[in-house]
């Protein structure tokens, strides 16, 4: 895919180049502030790559992961703490990099991650998430179980699904995760690490649509 020179920054994540294409940065969640994102690509050329599956969005932008000498933007990005991972990362060796790229940002609380409003959110306490439905959130805890109804499996973080937090996968896509070699039904009894957008079905919830949205953290 054809390279170009950054010539405007739009927005965390997106760019225009100098060829008139915008491209869009995959992968990741940015914060508002654009100006770590300015400092790095203004008038640079970057290398861009293109996933498999991925085309456009639909205000027309390119989805890309963009490199800079050889080195990832994105997970620039995520070393500074001037963004998180996102919920779709293109594929489990792209996503190994972007969480590493992450975790020692996170750790040390760089960036998004000094603000106390950004921090992981406790499972344990769902009220907390209450008001940031159609939000990308974080959310660390303990799997209590694992349970099928319908068309959806259910990983629950509580006993009171009215209330509670609970990660949701369409029982047609366990193949994806039983492919990347997660089971499920194992995940009982583990802390994990889980990354989406928050929903209300009943207590707070985010739907995992592949793999790479679980950590398993111990």
């Amino acid at each position: 895919m054809p390279g170009g020179v950054v010539t405007a920054v739009r927005d965390g994540r997106s760019l225009l180049l100098a060829d008139g294409r915008e491209i869009r940065l995959i992968g990741i969640e940015a914060g508002t502030d654009n100006r770590a994102l300015d400092r790095l690509v203004h008038g640079r050329t970057l290398t861009l790559k293109r996933p498999p599956g991925s085309e456009s969005d639909r205000y027309g932008r390119l989805l890309v992961f963009a490199y800079i000498d050889g080195s990832s933007l994105q997970e620039a990005l995520l070393a500074e703490g001037h963004a998180r991972v996102g919920a779709r990362t293109g594929g489990a060796a792209c996503a190994a990099a972007l969480l590493a790229a992450e975790a020692g940002a996170r750790t040390a609380r760089r960036g998004l991650w000094s603000e106390p409003d950004l921090q992981p959110f406790d499972a344990g306490e769902p009220a907390k998430m209450a008001g940031r439905q159609g939000q990308f959130a974080v959310v660390e805890g303990k799997v209590l179980s694992v349970r099928e109804a319908g068309s959806l499996i259910y990983v629950n973080f509580g006993r009171r699904w009215s209330e509670d937090f609970t990660l949701t996968i369409l029982r047609r896509n366990q193949r994806l995760f039983s492919a990347a070699g997660m089971d499920l039904k194992a995940l009982q009894g583990r802390h994990v690490r889980v990354r989406g957008t928050i929903e209300l079905r009943g207590g707070p919830a985010i739907e995992a649509e592949v793999p790479e949205q679980i950590e398993i953290i111990e």
